[in-house]
């Protein structure tokens, strides 16, 4: 698993926990701590979000250039 995938799975571990906390604020009406709880929640969901998708550019850049190494390696007029 890539550094990033790894990243993105460590920051959806951190919302889930934050989401929990967050139901049990709710449920105790401490709204204040609920809401904190929401924010961090949200901010490790878009974490994980960009992680993702720095590995799917990542992968991308890597088929292109393979691509283009097959292209290169194609003897022309075939």
């Amino acid at each position: 698993m890539s550094v990033e995938l790894e990243e993105a799975s460590r920051q959806l571990e951190q919302a889930i926990h934050d989401a929990r906390v967050t139901f049990d604020c709710i449920a105790l009406d401490e709204l204040d701590r609920a809401h904190t709880n929401a924010i961090t929640a949200r901010a490790s969901v878009d974490a994980a979000e960009n992680a993702i998708r720095m590995e799917l550019e990542r992968r991308a850049s890597e088929a292109e250039a393979r691509e283009e190494q097959e292209e290169a390696e194609t003897p022309s007029g075939s």
